[in-house]
């Protein structure tokens, strides 16, 4: 998600400056205007590039970022664990790095401001460290750990991550040059931060309040967060201890509803903000699914013996809400197959654009892709091979299918702000399910090969859209997201072994992707047999009704505000009422404030809803790293 900005500054082009070269959207309005390629890239380089003038790649910069990003990594493995969500971290990094610094400079005279290139590459590294590292460890290695009972060792977790995130490094090389320099597609979360960064340099009022709105709000939700999962005695005895969840007391059919899976209201800033965050739509979506489920469907089946006891009520309801989601989003992929044909034919176009020596000393030569993947192809080959028995030939397969959707999902990405990195996970699962029947593991390292990959390849380049608009120089950006993959791995890896101890720590999340990505590779690998009579209709209902909303909003996109979201009704059949509750209330809440004052809400509820969101996973995380290390040691 972004955060929208105004944009308040001039053109400003000596030594340090910590300007920006003007307002982001009118140079992508006039670059885009440029039709000659060769025209527009000289323009670029003689007006807009400043990288050789401004500091960018500083220590200073990768420091602020690899800390930063740390941070978010740890973050947003809570919230995939919590609701199956991760957010976006270049926004947030570059207010939270903007305000940091500036408080630093109050306190250490002598320290120079950051320039707005140098927080740029901050950005990098922050997005590399936070949002490209863990993006598979809460999916596929939760869901094998639910399958297996127990971890795959640390000696393989990390390593794992470090490679993927690599590889989806290098591979976005060549795809910048076509998708940012020639093409221009506007990758609109790097427009967005590019914007906010503008408008913070140029110190705009209305960009410091949403800074310090971001700030006050992260505060809020981490001491939420330590009110309500806090467990220390202290803090019990001076009563700072809210309660995790309000149970709501009712019985439907003969079923107390009080049985079920948190049924009640989780006093949580974390959900409610990530409800402002994701919309009216998939929040009701959400709620409407949790009530059918609860008060309709639940009881019934619980009524005839089909569930065993209201609290296995979503592991029987997993199915048809993995399904809804599954087939909803790889139809809506299949729909995108003029963005797809674009992504294999538009390096067939332009590609021999000359470029001098001065462009060439700012791109990312080609020469480094070679020998960057060389090594690192050969390294996650051996690593599925040595950890999962993987034969190396399907290992070479599921490199080369991750080059090939990479490639789809940076153009997804550039042109509609959406990265499907669940539709190409589950087409790699689905070709494995061939490639390799019967074998669960296989099925879902495989996929997290491609997800990872295609993840950071696409984060990288939203990033690098961010830079080229502030004429930033792309090959100190690419080393900078290189060095954040290092810092993101080495926090996110510790942070999921402390985090989830065991499987039973990680039942107590009960957590939505790593139910999905088990249950797909679960029913791929162990034939439909293996799924309850009941939850096979449930599939086959949800995957026709996933498929049916997904063409629904192809066909009818001015409609698509009425049309229920399947992504929200799948989550809401995966995840807890309580959580589809506390969703519905922080869409109501942004709802009403937009109503009041439409230019205020449009200001900041998004860093609003991007601090909370950020504070109190982060301090659940801490004190659920807190509470495995103190358990360990009794």
């Amino acid at each position: 998600m972004s955060t929208a900005a105004t944009v308040v500054g001039k053109e400003t082009r000596k030594g340090t400056s910590t300007e920006s070269p003007g307002q982001p959207m009118e140079i992508l309005a006039h670059l885009q205007s440029i039709e000659d390629v060769e025209a527009r890239q000289e323009y670029w380089y003689k007006n807009i590039y400043q990288g050789h003038k401004v500091p960018q790649l500083t220590w200073r910069a990768v420091v602020m970022g690899g800390i930063l990003g740390s941070l978010m990594s740890i973050s947003n493995l809570y919230t995939t664990l919590k609701i199956g969500w991760s957010f976006g971290v270049a926004i947030t990094a570059c207010v939270l790095s903007f305000v940091i610094w500036n408080a630093f400079r109050t306190i250490f005279r002598k320290l120079t401001p950051m320039s707005i290139l140098e927080n740029n590459c901050m950005q990098s590294t922050a997005s590399a460290a936070g949002y490209s590292t863990g993006a598979t460890i809460g999916t596929a290695f939760g869901a094998l750990l639910l399958i297996t009972g127990h971890h795959i060792t640390w000696q393989i977790v990390l390593p794992w991550t470090l490679v993927t995130a690599a590889l989806g490094v290098f591979l976005a090389i060549p795809m910048k040059r076509q998708m940012i320099n020639i093409e221009q597609l506007p990758f609109p979360d790097g427009i967005a931060a590019a914007t906010t960064l503008n408008s913070l340099y140029a110190k705009s009022r209305e960009a410091v309040l949403q800074a310090y709105s971001l700030i006050a709000t992260l505060i809020a939700g981490a001491v939420v967060g330590f009110l309500g999962k806090g467990e220390f005695a202290w803090q019990k005895a001076m009563g700072l201890k809210l309660p995790e969840l309000i149970p709501f007391s009712a019985k439907i059919n003969g079923v107390q509803l009080s049985q079920m899976p948190s049924f009640g209201f989780e006093p949580s800033l974390l959900l409610i903000a990530a409800g402002m965050i994701v919309g009216l739509r998939t929040s009701i979506s959400m709620l409407a699914g949790a009530a059918l489920l609860y008060f309709v469907i639940g009881p019934m089946m619980i009524n005839q013996g089909e569930i065993e006891a209201p609290a296995k009520l979503i592991r029987w309801a997993l199915w048809s809400g993995t399904a809804i989601m599954v087939t909803s989003g790889l139809t809506s992929f299949a729909l995108q197959w003029k963005t797809i044909a674009r992504a294999f034919t538009g390096f067939k176009a332009k590609t021999n654009v000359a470029e001098t020596a001065e462009m060439n000393s700012v791109e990312v030569p080609l020469k480094w892709l070679i020998a960057g993947l060389i090594p690192l192809v050969i390294a996650i080959v051996a690593l599925q091979y040595v950890a999962f028995s993987i034969n190396p030939m399907l290992g070479l397969v599921s490199v080369a299918m991750s080059g090939v959707l990479a490639l789809v999902a940076c153009r997804a990405t550039g042109e509609t702000n959406i990265t499907p990195i669940g539709a190409m996970g589950k087409i790699t699962q689905l070709t494995y399910a061939v490639l390799a029947p019967s074998n669960v593991t296989t099925n879902l390292m495989a996929a997290s090969v491609t997800a990872n990959i295609a993840n950071s390849s696409a984060d990288l380049l939203t990033d690098l859209k961010s830079g080229y608009l502030l004429g930033a120089n792309a090959r100190k950006q690419f080393i900078a997201q290189f060095m954040g993959v290092f810092f993101g791995a080495v926090a996110v890896v510790p942070a999921w072994f402390l985090m989830v101890p065991n499987k039973a720590a990680l039942e107590a999340f009960n957590p939505p992707s790593a139910n999905m990505w088990r249950a797909v590779a679960e029913a791929l690998s162990y034939g439909i047999q293996y799924v309850p009579v009941t939850a096979r209709w449930g599939i086959l209902i949800g995957g026709v009704l996933g498929i049916v909303l997904a063409l629904l909003e192809a066909w009818y996109p001015k409609a698509r505000p009425y049309i229920p979201s399947a992504m929200g009704l799948g989550l809401s059949w995966v995840m807890p009422f309580a959580n589809c509750l506390s969703f519905f209330v922080g869409a109501i809440l942004a709802l009403v404030w937009t109503k009041i004052s439409p230019k205020t809400a449009n200001a900041y509820v998004i860093p609003t809803a991007s601090g909370a969101v950020a504070g109190e996973s982060l301090a659940c995380a801490v004190i659920a790293m807190i509470t495995a290390i103190s358990a360990l040691a009794k």
